[in-house]
C-alpha cells in the first residue's frame, strides 16, 4: 500500500528525530566523559567548539553584508545623513563616490573616510538639477573605476522659509513657486536624473546593482502641523512644515516602485522612510514630537548605517520594490 503524506511525515520526522537524538546522545555521553576523566581535554574541546561558532557567524556576516570593493554613489554626501551613509558604505568595504555641490566639504569628507577606512573614497563637486553635470561625472566614474554597483538618492533641501515683510512663506497660501521648483528640482528630479544615468550603467553590469532612495516617515504620513504652532500667534503667521518636504518624500516612494520593475532581474530598488534625528532642535519642539513616538525619542543620527548596509548588500538579495520605515514606530499609531 502506497503511504500517505502523514505517514511519511511521522517516518520521516521519526528518522531525524532518531538521528538527532543519537548524536545529542553521543556528544552529551563524551562531554560527560571528558568532564570526568580529563577536564583539560574538554575545556579545550569546548574552546575549538565555540571559536568555530563564533568563526562561521564572523564569515557570514563577511559574505552577506560585505560590500567590499562595490562603488556606490551618494548624492548629497555632505550633508548631516550623507556623512552617515558614506561612513557606512566606506566601513562596509564599500567606495563610496560623493556627490555634493560644494568641493571642499565632500573633498574633505573623502579624505577622511580614506584615512579611517582605507577605501578609495571620492568626491565630486555635482549639481544633480543638470543633466548634463550628471552624465559628465557618470562617465568620469566608470573610466576609473570601470563599473557603479549602487546609488543612493539622498539629496534634498529641506526647506525652512522664514518670514519676510510680515509674510510666512512657510504656509502653502504664500509659499512661492520658485521656492516648489527648486526643491522638487534637487529632491525628486535630481533623483530621477541620478537613476536615469547612474541607474541605467548600474543596470548594465553582469551582476546588476541596487538604487536605495532616501524618503522620509513624512512620505508616508502627513506632517503634523501642531508641532510647530506658536501660542498667540494668528493662524496665517504659523509656522508650518512645507507643502515640497511630502510631495518629494511621497514622490520618491512613487520613483522606488517604478524602478523596482524597470530591471527587475538587474537592479533591485528600495526606499527608506526615516524619522527625524536629534539635531539641537528647541526643547519644547522635541517633548511635543517625541511624545508621538513610540520608542520616545528621536533617532541618533547613526542610527540609520544598519539598514543601508542591508538594503546595499547581498543580505536583502531578493527585495526589491519595499518601503523600509525606521522611525521609532511613529507612523504605526
Amino acid at each position: 500500500m502506497q503511504d500517505t503524506v502523514k505517514d511519511r511525515f511521522y517516518i520521516e520526522a521519526g528518522s531525524w528525530n532518531n538521528g538527532f537524538l543519537m548524536k545529542v546522545g553521543s556528544c552529551a555521553f563524551t562531554i560527560l566523559l571528558a568532564h570526568w576523566s580529563n577536564q583539560a581535554w574538554f575545556l579545550n574541546f569546548l574552546t575549538r567548539t565555540l571559536l568555530e561558532i563564533i568563526n562561521k557567524g564572523e564569515e557570514l556576516k563577511k559574505t552577506l553584508f560585505s560590500l567590499e570593493n562595490h562603488i556606490v554613489v551618494i548624492t548629497g554626501a555632505a550633508g548631516m545623513l550623507g556623512r552617515q551613509h558614506a561612513d557606512a558604505v566606506a566601513g562596509s568595504g564599500g567606495v563610496p563616490i560623493l556627490l555634493d555641490l560644494h568641493e571642499q566639504p565632500v573633498k574633505q569628507l573623502a579624505a577622511d573616510l580614506k584615512e579611517k577606512h582605507g577605501v578609495e573614497a571620492t568626491g565630486y563637486t555635482v549639481d544633480i538639477t543638470h543633466e548634463g553635470q550628471i552624465a559628465q561625472n557618470c562617465a568620469q566614474v566608470l573610466e576609473r573605476f570601470g563599473r557603479i554597483d549602487a546609488l543612493v538618492n539622498n539629496a534634498a533641501n529641506n526647506p525652512t522659509v522664514e518670514s519676510q515683510d510680515g509674510k510666512n512663506f512657510s504656509r502653502l497660501e504664500n509659499f512661492p513657486l520658485e521656492t516648489w521648483e527648486a526643491d522638487l528640482a534637487v529632491g525628486l528630479t535630481g533623483a530621477f536624473l541620478c537613476a536615469k544615468h547612474y541607474g541605467y550603467s548600474i543596470a548594465k553590469n553582469q551582476s546588476g546593482g541596487v538604487i536605495l532612495n532616501i524618503s522620509s516617515d513624512l512620505g508616508l504620513i502627513a506632517p503634523d502641523q501642531r508641532l510647530y504652532k506658536k501660542p498667540g500667534l494668528p493662524d496665517e503667521q504659523q509656522l508650518v512644515k512645507p507643502v515640497t518636504y511630502s510631495v518629494v518624500k511621497t514622490g520618491l516612494i512613487g520613483l522606488t516602485r517604478y524602478l523596482a520593475t524597470y530591471w527587475p532581474s538587474k537592479v533591485r530598488c528600495n526606499a527608506i522612510c526615516p524619522g527625524g534625528v536629534e539635531a539641537g532642535q528647541p526643547e519644547e519642539f522635541l517633548k511635543e514630537l517625541t511624545s508621538r513616538i513610540p520608542i520616545g525619542r528621536l533617532a541618533r543620527k547613526d542610527e540609520y548605517k544598519g539598514v543601508i548596509i542591508f538594503l546595499l548588500s547581498e543580505a536583502s538579495s531578493y527585495l526589491s520594490g519595499s518601503v523600509i520605515t525606521v522611525d521609532g514606530g511613529r507612523t504605526c499609531m
